[in-house]
């Protein structure tokens, strides 16, 4: 049995879809899960990583953990540690995290990902850049409006579909031969801002225009929902990358045996948030 936690999120719905298509028991961990959020017959279980006793009752007969975390679980003082403990406990041999690419590139500090890898289990570390579903934010003002703000509008990077962590979570949580790996995740090609609102505007069949904010008009908007540090390292990524953050990855295409989505089927395929 597999436990996923963050299962109503845009990896952790997806995922859970694809492991009960694959014939798997499953059982979705989140705050504030409910069975309508998850499909027919998947056992779920409320839970809060920061208190990791919490979820004792969901780990009963598991033996994988696919681990994400979130904001709210690093400023509420939460212990990987403490969550592996309590795993390991519960019987779990293998743990597979969502992590980030900053962390390779050094933007973000390992401490996600040194109790995993320090740890005995069997784990292996998913690292993905941007993903695709970020420019949900601009949905308001597409629908309002038809315009799009943002910084940087030139600044090409390889995002993700989120779509895709899932299948590739799925797979190495399923399969032997992934203990000790890091899979750097990225999309088929870098897209820029300007590209990406193109895009979204194809999949409505009409314009949509773009407006480049300046990285100060950009830091005081994203100063409202994120912690400084946070948005300092965001924007030194979008409008800065290094040559790293830049490059395709071959890690999707490895695992899965196909090439990642592209952010136009993305768009498509989420088209009725923007309009």
């Amino acid at each position: 049995m597999i436990v996923v936690t963050g299962a109503t999120g845009n990896v952790g719905q997806p995922l859970v879809r694809a492991l009960v298509a694959a014939g798997e028991q499953v059982t979705a961990v989140s705050r504030g899960i409910s069975a309508r959020d998850m499909p027919a017959g998947v056992r779920h279980h409320q839970a809060d990583l920061a208190e990791p006793e919490s979820l004792v009752p969901a780990l009963d007969g598991a033996d994988a953990l696919f681990l994400l975390t979130s904001g709210d679980f690093v400023s509420a003082g939460g212990s990987v540690s403490d969550v592996l403990d309590v795993a390991r406990a519960g019987g779990v041999g293998r743990v597979v995290l969502l992590s980030s690419q900053g962390v390779a590139m050094g933007s973000h500090p390992s401490t996600l990902e040194d109790p995993v890898t320090e740890s005995d289990l069997d784990w292996t570390l998913l690292r993905p850049g941007g993903f695709d579903s970020n420019t949900l934010q601009w949905a308001e003002m597409v629908r309002a409006h038809r315009v799009v703000a943002a910084p940087f509008g030139d600044v090409a990077l390889p995002t993700i579909d989120p779509a895709d962590i899932a299948e590739v979570a799925a797979v190495v949580l399923r399969e032997a031969g992934h203990a000790g790996r890091a899979y750097e995740l990225t999309g088929p090609a870098p897209i820029s801002p300007r590209q990406q609102v193109m895009a979204i505007g194809d999949a409505l069949g009409e314009p949509v225009r773009f407006v480049e904010q300046s990285r100060a008009e950009a830091r005081a908007q994203m100063l409202q929902f994120m912690p400084e540090p946070v948005v300092e390292a965001t924007l030194d990524i979008l409008g800065t990358p290094k040559p790293a953050e830049q490059r395709v990855s071959p890690d999707v295409e490895q695992v899965l045996g196909r090439p990642p989505r592209t952010f136009a089927e993305w768009a498509a395929r989420n088209v009725a948030a923007f309009k």
